[in-house]
């Protein structure tokens, strides 16, 4: 039984899809993120667009 969890865990794990990646409007502190770098809310930015992960933007 041991042996059949440890393979589904593996098998499940090796599936995971990639992070998501999101844009800013600047380095730290931006209050909305976006999906696509060629967003029209981005083209506004007066700022560095930042390239992060869907994680690091949430948290």
């Amino acid at each position: 039984m041991k042996y059949a969890l440890l393979l589904l865990f593996v098998f499940l794990t090796s599936f995971c899809p990639p992070e998501t990646t999101v844009y800013l409007c600047g380095p730290t502190g931006a209050k909305r993120y976006h999906y696509n770098a060629s967003c029209r809310g981005l083209s506004s930015c007066n700022h560095e667009i930042t390239k992060v992960t869907l994680k690091k933007a949430q948290g």
